[in-house]
């Protein structure tokens, strides 16, 4: 399983506005997100890339992922968004997600998570990355969002509404 991340920002007239921004950023906007817990199962490649130019599935369709987003409002506060792993030699591994109101505190944060996920389950991976994104708000709100894309599902056929008998 090849699991993409990417890094976005956004900015709009409300958060709201400055969340979605950030997702059409990072290319994951049409879906409906769906979020994992952090963990990489067996035979997973990370791939950093700029942006998920084309995200499995289609419009409406699950997408699921593991997200982390900040959002700022305030002139002059900043917004961080972060998503590390760990990797063994197989693939398996673990992913946390962070968010804060700066890098260097949001890359602390990450690494001692993943250490402490790591030491929780008595095991040490010998790979690993981070992917973060960032902003300063000027004059209207912003959101830093980092996206690790795994994999998508479509819904269940619009002819037979959930619920109702066959």
């Amino acid at each position: 399983m090849i699991i993409l991340v990417a890094g976005a920002v956004g900015r709009g007239p409300t958060r709201l506005a400055a969340f979605d921004a950030a997702l059409v950023a990072a290319g994951v906007a049409d879906r409906n997100l769906i979020y994992l817990s952090s963990v990489l199962p067996p035979a997973s490649s990370v791939r950093q890339v700029d942006r998920i130019a084309h995200p499995p599935g289609d419009w409406g369709d699950r997408l699921y992922c593991v997200m982390a987003q900040a959002q700022a409002a305030v002139p002059g506060t900043q917004a961080w968004a972060g998503v590390g792993w760990v990797q063994d030699a197989c693939g398996r591994g673990l992913l946390v997600e962070h968010h804060g109101g700066d890098e260097e505190s949001l890359r602390g944060l990450v690494r001692a998570s993943l250490d402490g996920l790591c030491r929780n389950r008595g095991v040490s991976f010998p790979s690993g990355g981070i992917e973060v994104a960032g902003a300063q708000c000027a004059d209207e709100p912003v959101c830093a969002l980092v996206v690790a894309v795994f994999e998508a599902a479509a819904w269940m056929s619009a002819s037979q509404p959930v619920g109702a008998a066959a």
